[in-house]
């Protein structure tokens, strides 16, 4: 059975009506504000009285009194129909029924009452019960999360992790380090006899497994080939003590006591890792760094033995010095290059942030401290060179400079080294063939100096000389242009230095042009730098070739600027009209100069009146005169009958050309010209 509830669909009455149509309704009355209106319903003058038993109530007497009283004021009443209580009832039932009928058709017709459920109230939302429950579902998908990453990271470091599985990290170890087990140990091999090393050092290096794990204080990201999460090794790395701490190869070109310029060869990436390594405890380094700092300190050595070897067999006009931990050998006069082997250990009885000082042997036997102040500085730092030296003395202005491009030949050199070093065949019972070369030599028809050039080869040592001997040699070419550059101001010299040279071999282009005038002419010569000597290519396509004193290529190049100006008079003189009477590149009359020859040319105004002369040496300089026609003791006669001797000029007066206007030396020229051809 369902409880229907009847009720009118606007049960509230309409309190206000708004401009836009909404309809503002009485709020539904409150339980106490109904018990009151039903309360004001009762009509308690209607009640009956009861007996005199209730409280209150009257006595018997007092009743009869009042009845009659009420007798006495009714009207005289007619009497009752007995079956009035009947009708009465009858008449109530159909009218309730017909009240019910239309409800029913009101319902039915859905237009003034709503017939619906009783629903029970519903219970006010509460927002902080939904909150916590929100946050206790974040706090449960974040979890499930969080197990999920540990899960992974624990997973990856148990297989990472070197204590969890030694041979794990051994099968590591094995991928780039050769081992191999002598009785109950695993034992290494560092050395380069793979690609033909003939250096017999102690280089094996012992693995265990260690008790206690190991905690490292440097990052592995940082080493090459490792996983940056692993940060715990459970292998114990002991190599020699000889092959502990760090070590490089320092080369250095040296004038006297001055450092010119510097290199720093070793397998690492560069200086800052070596100068950290000493610092760190053996027991703290990881096994890979610690076998890489044993190989760099095993190549240093290998490599210093093979030079020192070279350095005793080599045949040279002043043969190499070799004395402790240093190589020195002449190159230039006065210019030595020195090789020293420095090794730093990690004892603590050693100092650990300066490496071993080797010493210094110079040609004439003294023997100095290569760890000093300038040294130091010269292998740490690079400063610039600006020096006021005489540019016969070299390239003194070059001190404390770190040579990068020499750095760079040195290492290719040394990587060629071991790549050209062949290993043997395989299998080792493998014959051994003769070169390709050899092979061919009697069908080509070689002779027996080729043959022994297929066979003869420069050594280590040999190549490092003549790349030393390059490196000075370009240095000291650019500092005589530099310099040169500098003293002149009139005219310009542009140096360009080609960027694709060899170890051996560099190239520059020299151009001389005057400032506005630079589409008139450009002087431009190409020098090539070798070992030994220069080689020059002119203007005019003459090839010259210079020894490495510095003073010829600043007399060439002091020719050249000369024979610049010359040919810059000449060029000019077409535009203004002038006509060029002769040209003379190397002028035999006048005085003498005290290097090369002077050049000069003679022009001829478009009257033909004024003649100018230009002299240019490489010493004197620049030098003007001026003629004009006709000479002042030049008498006509009958002797005479031709009129072309009356133009003959006379005496040259000199032009003073720092009293004259402009900027240089075609600008004064362009003045001079437009002077002479306006006084026709």
């Amino acid at each position: 059975m369902t409880d229907i509830r009847l009720e009118v669909a606007s049960e509230n009455a309409i309190s206000e009506i708004h401009y836009d149509g909404h309809e503002v309704r009485q709020p539904p009355l409150s339980m106490s504000e109904q018990l009151s209106q039903f309360a004001r319903r009762i009509d308690f003058s209607a009640v009956e009285n009861g007996g005199s038993d209730e409280p209150g109530g009257k006595t018997g007497e007092d009743a009869e009194s009042m009845e009659d009283d009420e007798e006495e004021e009714k009207p005289c009443q007619q009497p009752h129909w007995p079956l009035e209580s009947v009708r009465n009832k009858i008449r109530n039932a159909h009218t309730e029924i017909c009240v019910l009928h239309d409800l029913l058709q009101m319902v039915k017709e859905k237009k003034y009452l709503v017939l619906d459920l009783v629903q029970t109230p519903q219970p006010q939302p509460k927002l902080y019960i939904q909150f916590l429950s929100l946050k206790k579902s974040l706090s449960n998908a974040s979890g499930i999360l969080m197990q999920g990453a540990e899960r992974i990271r624990s997973s990856q470091s148990s297989i990472a992790r070197p204590s969890s599985d030694f041979h794990l990290d051994l099968l590591r170890l094995r991928k780039n380090w050769k081992l191999k087990k002598v009785a109950a140990n695993i034992v290494g091999d560092l050395s380069y006899s793979a690609v033909g090393s003939n250096f017999k050092h102690n280089s094996f290096f012992e693995v265990t497994k260690s008790d206690d794990d190991v905690t490292l204080t440097t990052p592995l990201s940082a080493l090459p080939g490792s996983s940056p999460s692993i940060g715990r090794s459970s292998l114990r790395v002991t190599v020699p003590p000889e092959l502990e701490g760090s070590a490089y190869i320092f080369v250095c070109i040296r004038k006297d006591e001055e450092d010119l310029c510097s290199a720093q060869l070793n397998m690492l990436d560069g200086l800052a890792t070596l100068n950290a390594q000493p610092n760190m405890s053996p027991s703290t380094e990881h096994w890979q760094q610690k076998l890489e700092n044993a190989q760099n300190v095993l190549f240093c050595k290998e490599l210093f033995s093979q030079l020192a070897r070279e350095a005793v067999a080599l045949r040279m006009d002043i043969p190499p010095l070799v004395v402790a931990n240093q190589i020195a050998a002449t190159i230039f006069p006065g210019i030595h290059l020195l090789i020293a082997l420095c090794h730093s250990h990690p004892d603590s009885s050693r100092s650990r942030s300066s490496l071993t000082a080797p010493h210094n042997v110079l040609s004439n036997g003294t023997i100095n401290e290569l760890g000093s102040s300038s040294t130091t500085a010269s292998s740490n730092t690079s400063t610039d060179h600006h020096s006021s030296s005489s540019l016969g003395g070299g390239v003194s202005s070059l001190k404390n400079l770190h040579d990068k491009v020499l750095e760079h030949s040195l290492h290719q050199l040394f990587h060629s080294y071991l790549k050209s070093s062949s290993p043997m065949p395989h299998p080792v019972y493998a014959p051994l063939h003769a070169h390709p070369t050899r092979r061919v030599a009697g069908p080509q028809g070689l002779d027996r100096q080729q043959l022994m050039q297929t066979v003869t080869h420069e050594t280590l040592l040999e190549q490092i000389i003549k790349e030393a001997q390059h490196n000075f040699l370009r240095l000291r070419t650019m500092f005589v242009i530099d310099q040169l550059a500098k003293e002149l101001k009139d005219p310009l010299i542009f140096s360009h230095w080609n960027l694709f040279n060899s170890p051996t071999q560099s190239c520059v282009r020299i151009n001389i042009v005057t400032q506005g005038f630079d589409s008139v002419i450009r002087t431009t010569l190409v020098v090539q730098v070798f070992e030994r000597s220069l080689r020059c290519v002119c203007r005019d396509g003459r090839v010259m070739t210079l020894s490495f004193e510095p003073q010829e290529l600043l007399n060439l190049l002091r020719c050249q600027v000369a024979q610049h100006q010359t040919a810059a008079v000449q060029s000019f003189s077409k535009l203004m009209g002038w006509t060029v009477n002769c040209s003379e590149p190397c002028l035999g009359v006048g005085s003498a100069e005290p290097l090369g020859s002077a050049s000069a040319v003679v022009l001829t105004s478009p009257a033909g009146n004024k003649q100018i002369l230009v002299r240019s040496g490489p010493c004197t300089g620049v030098s003007v005169s001026v003629a004009a026609a006709p000479r002042n003791d030049f008498y006509p006669s009958a002797v005479v009958h031709e009129r072309r001797w009356d133009q003959l000029p006379g005496a040259w007066q000199e032009v003073r050309l720092d009293s004259m206007e402009g900027r240089n030396f075609l600008a004064k020229i362009e003045l001079l010209m437009a002077a002479l051809t306006a006084q026709n």
